[in-house]
């Protein structure tokens, strides 16, 4: 990671139909409660890789620049 970027992990379980909303524009953003405490917020879209049958379900890492600009979102392990 580089200087003034910053980690946040956490857990999302999004149903396929809630997912729906997300993709057809009604919600623009995903809020979620990282792990360590803080509240994260990004655009749906980035959720478009995740996406199974069954929805978006897993552990997901998000970094952020200085400026809090979303970096990059990585899925660490599927939800069982």
């Amino acid at each position: 990671m580089m200087r003034g970027q910053r980690r946040f992990r956490f857990r999302l379980s999004l149903s396929r139909d809630e997912y729906v909303t997300y993709y057809s524009g009604k919600a623009r953003w995903v809020v979620s409660k990282a792990y360590e405490g803080e509240t994260v917020r990004f655009p749906a879209s980035f959720l478009r890789d995740f996406v199974t049958e069954d929805g978006v379900h897993g552990t997901f890492e998000m970094i952020v620049d200085e400026n809090d600009k979303l970096i990059s979102l990585a899925r660490l392990e599927p939800s069982d």
